[in-house]
This record gives structure tokens, sequence and C-alpha cells, in this order.
């Protein structure tokens, strides 16, 4: 059973992202103007960056291209620095460059906001790759996240205009007006609770040097902006990490604060706050049902040390940092799990067969439950799209959202970019296990080394970045798959979207009327609900089944 204490854990939780998501979103609407032209945006905040690049409207070709070319320089500049950064300075320890899988996987990675991490950062990294390579992608790509989910609002708020504003604008802004002072903000806060904050390498002790750095300024972006990517191999377990209860809570509730807001500034773009609200109390919903199983599932008690009348602590202590215990390990898994986040303060390989299994469906789902920033809002319009497409043809309404007809181009692209995490889990997943050497990563044999291997691929593939432990990922065949499953559910996913949000622009805005499905109401958000639930079992359930389902019924 849950105690009091557990219990007010969970609800300052889920309190403190209600809260913080509300907050958030009026800035947030501000600052990514949907409804302002590109030249009104850029000389705003990023005219004297970029000049008149970032003041030219953009189609979503021009816009996807400038993606594209920011995102690929990030990648080229990061792969180059790890690569060289044994010849660098800032490296008092002279550690050596990686190797070429190692650091194409970790580039891949961080530019795609996966933050997948073969290696343990204070052992592999310099000072300077981790400010000037990893903190600089976490920036850029939560930043591009927002970018996309913008022009989406604009490709459904604009009529007959085929434009969706400019992608340089909206990235400057999103950083330089939102995330930056987001994270001073907040590095401010991790410093005061005892997170480091030096330039100097190790701190001297009597057992030897502990490795230290900027840790509170990589960290705070990592929260916010659902990155994930640790300072150190262990995460948020770390105490230079995550030093004191408060540290833990905040740090939770910045997992899910920006997604929180992107729903909530959803309406006031897209001028339909009923609709956002629907949206909002859905994913609400669902992740609260997955936070409850989880927090069941780690509090219950081991049946082989409860049989041996042994003590456990109330619940599963096993791969858990004894400061925070099942409940706090248990909010935190659920949380990076349903963002695209994927830090950690307690070992995911630990969890009981049930817990992984929140985990697993929460990435499955394509992290929409709240997503990553930016990414989750414009995945979960796709899950609406599907859905009111469906009904409108069983029940004889027009499909539409918003007052913009789906028809046949745009539910191509639907369908395509849906199917982007089942090829890059299943179908990259599969292809690894039947190379020779693809199984030899796995730390366990039967249901749990396959759900090592599909919870890898499933957060490669959902840009989640967090991994059950006994998976040896750090091998050239892994690190290129991986690297390949993070670039298809990035591009093959964000790519799309842009597609759908420049046909959309240049549809004429309809009325919304009885003849139209509507998009907002318990009715609405049932479906949405069902549609989530349907898809994801009908594509993942054969695999769940010989994983964590599996173990579970041993």
């Amino acid at each position: 059973t849950m105690s009091t204490h557990d219990m007010w854990q969970v609800g300052l939780f889920l309190a403190g992202v209600l809260v913080a998501g509300a907050a958030l979103a009026p800035w947030l609407a501000r600052v990514l103007r949907v409804d302002a032209t590109a030249a009104e945006a850029g000389g705003a905040a990023s005219g004297w960056l970029a000049g008149s690049v970032a003041s030219a409207e953009q189609d979503w070709g021009a816009y996807a291209r400038a993606l594209l070319w920011v995102n690929g320089l990030g990648l080229l500049w990061l792969f180059a620095l790890l690569m060289l950064q044994g010849h660098l300075p800032f490296n008092p320890r002279v550690l050596p460059g990686m190797r070429w899988d190692l650091a194409l996987n970790t580039a891949v990675s961080f530019v795609t906001n996966t933050n997948w991490q073969a290696y343990s950062g204070e052992a592999a990294l310099s000072p300077l790759s981790q400010m000037a390579g990893l903190a600089v992608q976490n920036f850029l790509s939560a930043g591009t996240g927002l970018a996309v989910a913008a022009a989406l609002a604009r490709g459904l708020l604009h009529s007959r205009r085929p434009t969706l504003g400019n992608f340089h604008a909206d990235l400057s802004r999103s950083v330089f007006l939102l995330l930056l002072p987001l994270a001073v903000l907040f590095t401010l806060f991790l410093v005061q609770q005892g997170v480091p904050q030096v330039l100097a390498d190790t701190v001297a002790t009597q057992a030897g040097g502990i490795p230290v750095g900027p840790v509170a300024s990589q960290v705070a972006i990592k929260m916010l902006g659902t990155n994930g990517g640790g300072y150190f191999g262990v995460n948020a377990a770390h105490p230079f990490e995550n030093p004191t209860a408060l540290s833990n809570l905040v740090q939770s509730i910045a997992i899910l604060a920006l997604p929180a807001a992107c729903l909530l500034a959803w309406g006031r773009w897209v001028q339909d706050r009923a609709h956002a609200r629907a949206l909002y109390l859905t994913v609400f919903a669902l992740f609260a049902v997955g936070l409850a199983v989880l927090c069941f599932a780690e509090r219950a008690p081991v049946p082989g040390l409860d049989s041996a009348l042994v003590d456990t602590g109330g619940g599963g202590m096993e791969g858990k940092e004894v400061r925070f215990g099942p409940v706090n390990s248990a909010i935190w898994g659920a949380a990076t799990t349903a963002a695209s986040n994927g830090s950690v303060n307690a070992m995911h390989d630990s969890f009981t067969p049930l817990g992984g299994l929140v985990t697993l469906v929460n990435m499955l789902t394509g992290e929409v439950l709240f997503g990553g920033v930016g990414s989750g809002l414009y995945g979960l319009m796709l899950y609406v799209m599907l859905a009111v497409f469906l009904a409108g043809l069983m029940v004889g309404r027009t499909p539409s959202v918003l007052g913009k007809k789906l028809e046949t181009r745009e539910m191509r692209w639907v369908v395509l970019a849906l199917l982007t995490i089942p090829v890059a889990v299943i179908g990259l997943g599969a292809f690894a296990a039947a190379l020779p050497g693809g199984l030899a990563s796995l730390q366990e044999p039967g249901p749990h080394g396959f759900s090592e291997l599909l919870y890898a691929y499933a957060s490669a593939g959902g840009n989640n970045g967090s991994a059950f432990g006994g998976f040896t990922a750090n091998v050239p065949l892994h690190n290129v798959l991986l690297a390949v499953a993070m670039l298809i559910g990035r591009f093959g996913m964000l790519l799309p979207v842009l597609a759908i949000a420049g046909l959309l622009a240049r549809k004429p805005r309809l009325d919304t009327g009885p003849a139209q499905f509507p998009t907002h109401g318990p009715v609405f958000a049932v479906l949405l609900a069902t549609t989530l639930v349907v898809f994801g079992a009908l594509t993942f359930l054969p695999a769940l089944a010989l994983g964590p389902i599996a173990e579970a019924l041993q």
C-alpha cells in the first residue's frame, strides 16, 4: 500500500506539473507568435543575429531545408569536437577522442534530442565537449521541436497562405527568449542546492579526485529541454546532479513543465482553448494511469525476498537510490519516458516487469504523454488527425481539424509519420538481433534480455535516451543502428509534420459546424485516448508479450 508520505510525493509532483505548465504557457505563446509575420518575429528577436535570413517567409520546403541545414551543421560540429577532443583545450585529464562509431552515435543522439549515452560522461568527455558540444545541442534540439510545433500551428491558423513563418526566427526566439532565460534561473537554483558549476575538472579527496565541472548548467537545460543527457554516467542518481529531495522534486517537475506548457499554449496559437484543454486532460489522465501502475509495481514487495523474510524497505530497492526510494524513482521513471527526456534517478533495468512495461509503453506510444518540448505536441496532433479522420468516415461527418479539411494527401503523410517508430523499433531491433553478435550485448537471457533489446531501440526510435543498463550498447553494430533509429524517429516524423502544415496552410479555414467532427469535449477525448491505446497495442503488443509481459507471468 502507498503510505501517506508516498501519496504526498505524488500529489506534489502532479500539482507542480499543473502549476508549471499553466505558468509557462503564456510566456511560450508570446515568444512564438504564430499570428505574426516572419519579418515581425525576426525583427523582434533575431534580426540582429541572422539579418534578412530570419525575416523572409518560408513555405514548408524552405522551412524544412533551413531546419536540416542548421541541424546538419550541428551534427558535424559535435562529431568533429568529439573526435578531436584529445587535441583541444579545456581537457585537464587529457581524455582521448572518441571512436568514430561512438562519436557518430553521440552526435546524432544530441542533435535529435535523444541524448542516448553509451559512455559515462565524466570518464569520456572533457569540459569543453560537455559545454561547447552537448549543452549547445541541448538548446538547439529543443528549440527545433518548438519551431516545428509553431509551424504546424500556423498551418492550421492560416487560410490560403502557403508560408509557415521562418525557421531561423522561430529557433532563435525559442532559444534566446525562452530556453536560455529559464536555464539560467534553473542553474542558479541548482547551484544553491549544491550542484557544482565550476571549470575545475576534479575535486580532490582522500580517496582521489572526483570529476566535476559545469554540471548545473547542463542539468538545467537537459531537464527543461527534455534532453536527458547527464554530466555523469549514473545521471540524476549522482549526488552532484541531484543532491537533495527538493532538487529531485523540482527536476522531475521540470521534465514535464514545457511539454505541458506547449499543450496549453496550443489553444492560444490556434485560437481554440477548448480543443487544447481536451488534449491536455486526455494526456494528463493517461499519464496519471501509467504513473499509478508504476508506483504500485515498484512499491509492492519483492516476492523472492518477501518469502525469505527479508525487509525490502517497502518495495523493490535494488537499482534505486536510497535517498529517493521506490516512489520517487517511479515518479521520475514515468515522467522521463512520457517525455522524450531519458534522464534517470534509478536504474530502469532493475524495475519490476510491470514497471518496465509502463516505461516501454510510454515510449512506444510516440512519447506524446506529454512528449518532448514541441515534439510531443506535434506527435499528438498526428494522432488527433488519425482519430478524427477515422471517426469522421465512420459516422459520416467531414474529417477536419480546427476548420481544416483532412484529405488523402494529408493522411498519407500522417500514416508515414506514425509508421516511423515501428520501423525504427521493430524493424531495426529485429535486424540487430538477426546479425552476428547482435545479441551479445544482452546481459540476461529470456524475456528480460528481449526487453533490454526492445527498450534500447524503443528509446532510440522514440528519441528518449534512457536504457536498461544491462544492455551493452557501446559496440559498433548498435552504435550505428541506434543512430539510424534516432534519425528515423526524429526526422521521419518531423518532416511529414511540416509537409502536413504546408498542405493545410494552403486550404481555406472553414467555419466549424454540425457537419464536422468536434475536436473538443469528452467524446473527442475518449476517441483520442482510444486511438492512442489501440494503435499502440496493435503495433507493439506482440513484442511486449515476448518481453515484460512474459517476464511478469513467470
